[in-house]
């Protein structure tokens, strides 16, 4: 079992990871840690041989801890990436990748923006509105590793540019995240199910083109974007109170 390839979790004792059942593992001797860091390295070592990935839980999310590995594969693997990373060609493939992958990035933020300004669908006096709605929406949720709804691949994008928007508008526009919301089973699914409706209900008032009295809470959260003071935040919670 020591020496096998093992999925494992990070506990306090970081030489002692434990396995999905419970199980702590005790690291063989002669193994050495590699850091998190280095994908093509991290790749490399585990497909070298027997190797312990280690895993840890930070609120629903999971982060490597990196990996365990006999300490002679990892040197001769570290010691042949430094050789190729020094090779000029490599630098040049690394920039290559660098600028294809910045170009990649840059049309899907555009694809992302105008999906968000197709599911706004603003009445025409609202138009410049909803574009910048769309831009500030698309600027924090498409960020490469950013873990959004934006960045899956398993829903198409006009519905992950739906569920930004909600997103974005529970953190912009409603008092969710100074809530005190009880650990109760359900509950905070049910505070943003009901949050999620009030947004939805404000969209809707835009779409029709419908005159807003006051302040307009969706410029009011655009410019909270900058500044984001807790105040405000209450104080745009409080504007779509009294506007549904």
């Amino acid at each position: 079992m020591k020496h096998e390839t093992l999925q494992l979790w990070q506990t306090k004792d970081p030489r002692r990871p434990r396995t999905e059942d419970g199980r702590v593992m005790e690291v063989p001797a002669g193994w050495e840690h590699l850091a998190p860091g280095d994908a093509a390295l991290t790749r490399r070592v585990k497909a070298a041989g027997p190797s312990w990935t280690v895993r840890a839980k930070k609120g629903r999310r999971t982060f490597s801890q990196g990996v365990w590995a006999p300490a002679e594969t990892i040197a001769r693997l570290q010691a042949e990436r430094a050789a190729e990373q020094a090779d000029p060609k490599y630098t040049k493939r690394l920039e290559a990748g660098r600028a294809r992958r910045a170009k990649e990035q840059e049309a899907y933020v555009e694809e992302f923006t105008a999906a968000v300004a197709t599911f706004l669908a603003f009445a025409p006096r609202y138009t410049d509105l909803q574009a910048r709605m769309a831009r500030a929406i698309a600027e924090h949720a498409t960020p490469v590793g950013s873990g959004t709804v934006a960045r899956t691949k398993r829903i198409d994008v006009q519905r992950r540019a739906e569920a930004a928007t909600i997103a974005w508008m529970r953190h912009q526009t409603t008092a969710y995240d100074d809530m005190s919301i009880p650990r109760v089973k359900g509950m905070r699914r049910e505070v943003r199910r009901m949050l999620a409706e009030r947004s939805r209900k404000l969209l809707a008032r835009y779409r029709r083109g419908e005159s807003i009295e006051g302040r307009c809470p969706l410029s009011h959260a655009l410019e909270q974007v900058e500044t984001t003071p807790s105040a405000e935040h209450e104080e745009a919670a409080a504007l779509i109170e009294i506007m549904i």
